[in-house]
């Protein structure tokens, strides 16, 4: 499980992977803790020429999520909002195919038949019949 710490160096990681392809110094701007993880907002940092801070295209936030350790980008076509319920959703898709998945292997083995059943010995079956 991931503290906000780890989650935090996660998301440094993918922005120094973007430092390259723009020219203004890049870091985390905003954290806001959810259900599920953090949401990590991030842009340029202020300009100390302008003193105002550079609008960058394609910096959505980031979602990661402290159970499975998924840094996801989200989009910056859409509101973050939506995109948090959406991820939302896919996190009880997935729980519920997990316990469907349970469900139906623990169903299985209470519903063995002979047929797929192990064979066991028993002691007082003999290979051979006393004469």
């Amino acid at each position: 499980m991931l503290t906000e710490e780890d989650a935090r160096q996660l998301v440094l990681a993918k922005i120094d992977d973007e430092r390259g392809c723009v020219e203004y110094d890049l870091q985390i701007l905003r954290v806001e803790a959810l259900s599920f993880g953090w949401i990590f907002y991030w842009g340029a940092a202020w300009d100390g020429q302008s003193g105002q801070r550079p609008r960058l295209g394609g910096n959505g936030p980031f979602l990661v999520d402290r159970e499975n350790e998924r840094l996801i980008r989200t989009a910056t076509s859409g509101p973050v909002a939506r995109q948090i319920a959406d991820y939302e959703r896919r996190l009880r898709r997935e729980a519920h195919a997990r316990n469907l998945a349970a469900k139906q292997a623990v169903q299985q083995r209470g519903t063995a038949t002979p047929s797929t059943a192990p064979a066991r010995w028993r002691p007082s079956e003999s290979l051979e019949q006393p004469e």
